[in-house]
């Protein structure tokens, strides 16, 4: 841990290896949810390719997910997809995944940037906002009582034929089970190189 020069009359702040000053143990801070909680370093609670059976699982999901990369939904809905639903799920990795390999495959970083506010945005064509409607409705089941909408599902209909639809039904489950199983195990974003798990 390095130390920084401290202001005249205060001490010394150690810098953690994020870069970012320390926060003492015991701390309370206010999360995105705002929830408080206690600070810890955001180690994974599971190397879950050390694991077998995660190690496993994690194979059978990307295998699930081949239908969908080779079907008829463009590759860059895809991409948005991934990436609201890792936001509103909370999963660093994903979103750190997602807008990376989004980025590297051509997305401009204000599509990127805007995905988490498409409704208020210029920027998405009515297809790719019907997929971020689904994809929203599809991720936030507990939250409402109907599930995904009749409407949601018409508009999405009438962007995508009967195997694009399937795909993004497909894709919004499996990018919400990978959400899942880096969220619940503590998986940090930051580090994926796009194209790594290629």
């Amino acid at each position: 841990m390095s130390k920084t020069t401290p202001a005249p009359g205060r001490k010394p702040a150690s810098i953690g290896r994020l870069g970012v000053p320390d926060i003492p143990e015991g701390c309370l801070v206010m999360t995105v949810t705002g929830t408080r909680e206690e600070v810890d370093t955001m180690e994974p609670r599971l190397n879950l390719l050390g694991n077998n059976v995660t190690a496993r699982f994690a194979k059978y999901l990307i295998s699930a997910g081949r239908p969908v990369k080779e079907s008829g939904l463009p590759a860059a809905t895809q991409e948005l997809v991934k990436l609201r639903a890792s936001q509103i799920n909370g999963c660093a990795y994903c979103a750190d995944m997602h807008s990376k390999d989004a980025a590297h495959a051509g997305e401009t970083q204000q599509r990127l940037n805007l995905v988490a506010t498409w409704r208020e945005a210029t920027v998405f064509t009515d297809a790719e906002r019907a997929a971020l409607e689904l994809t929203e409705q599809g991720t936030r089941l507990a939250d409402a009582a109907p599930g995904v909408t009749d409407e949601a599902w018409a508009n999405a209909a009438k962007h995508y034929d009967d195997d694009q639809l399937a795909a993004l039904v497909s894709l919004i489950a499996e990018i919400n089970a990978w959400n899942r199983l880096n969220v619940i195990t503590r998986q940090p974003g930051g580090s994926y190189q796009p194209g790594q798990w290629e």
